[in-house]
């Protein structure tokens, strides 16, 4: 594939790098290529805080071990920023501002000036207002220069045996809170504790729990909804999202869609 050529050309020109690393199925790819092209002038790094599942952050250890990266986490505290708080339409530029800002503090500490981030083509068509902080912070993204997209890192990653290849897209848990709806940790830790039942059910697809205060609103694949309003399931699932803190459960009709929240903003 002519972008793969280009994709490990673009890492060679960069010399020595710090990988933003989520463990998704975009940073797990460009890891494992960038310890091919660079071998140890490489590290990954992760940001750990409440916005992420503590699943997701254990991951994240294990794959970067598994490609022979040196792997460290750093702390961050979105919470304590108020503009993040207040969770405004570009929220997640300022909580991809303050974490770029962070890890380049890091990695400047430590001799390393690039430092390159996961995101692809396809995030160019989506609302991405964190996409902003990348270029104020100096991010490099070589998935997305040379024109890789989803589908694409997908078979990538399945032709290199990754693990991620078909793992399901990855986000904040603060991206399940509706706008204009103070983001705390109560409702980050229910967010997260709904999704994690959800996964008990072995779903095979995406999953969300949206939080609009009192209600709960899950989005799964469609062709798996009637998994969770079947009598055996829809009961017991009820009664756990009640005891979270939710008031009202309810399933989405059209399934799991990507950025579903960005509706109430894009439509106006």
């Amino acid at each position: 594939m002519q972008k793969l050529k280009a994709l490990r050309a673009r890492i060679t020109d960069l010399k020595k790098m710090v990988v933003c690393f989520s463990g998704g199925v975009d940073s797990t790819l460009l890891l494992k290529l960038a310890r091919e092209v660079l071998g140890d002038n490489l590290l990954a790094v992760t940001v750990v805080s409440e916005l992420f599942p503590r699943n997701e952050q254990e991951e994240s250890v294990r794959l970067a071990q598994s490609i022979g990266v040196e792997h460290l986490k750093i702390t961050g505290d979105e919470l304590a920023n108020p503009l993040f708080v207040a969770n405004p339409e570009n929220r997640c530029y300022h909580c991809k501002n303050a974490r770029f800002r962070l890890i380049r503090e890091w990695a400047r500490d430590r001799g390393f000036e690039t430092v390159v981030d996961g995101a692809n083509h396809d995030d160019l068509g989506d609302y991405r207002p964190g996409m902003q902080a990348n270029r104020e912070q100096g991010i490099i993204s070589p998935l997305c220069e040379v024109g890789l997209n989803k589908d694409e890192i997908r078979q990538l990653s399945r032709s290199f045996g990754l693990p991620t290849w078909d793992k399901p897209a990855l986000a904040c848990l603060a991206s399940r809170i509706a706008y204009h709806q103070t983001i705390t940790a109560e409702k980050l830790k229910q967010v997260e504790a709904g999704e994690r039942y959800l996964r008990g059910l072995n779903l095979m697809g995406d999953i969300r729990v949206r939080h609009h205060g009192p209600t709960a609103r899950l989005e799964v694949d469609p062709e798996e909804i009637s998994i969770l309003t079947s009598a055996e399931v829809r009961n017991p699932l009820t009664t756990y999202f009640k005891s979270i803190g939710f008031d009202y459960v309810t399933v989405d009709l059209q399934g799991y869609i990507r950025g579903s929240l960005n509706r109430l903003i894009l439509d106006d």
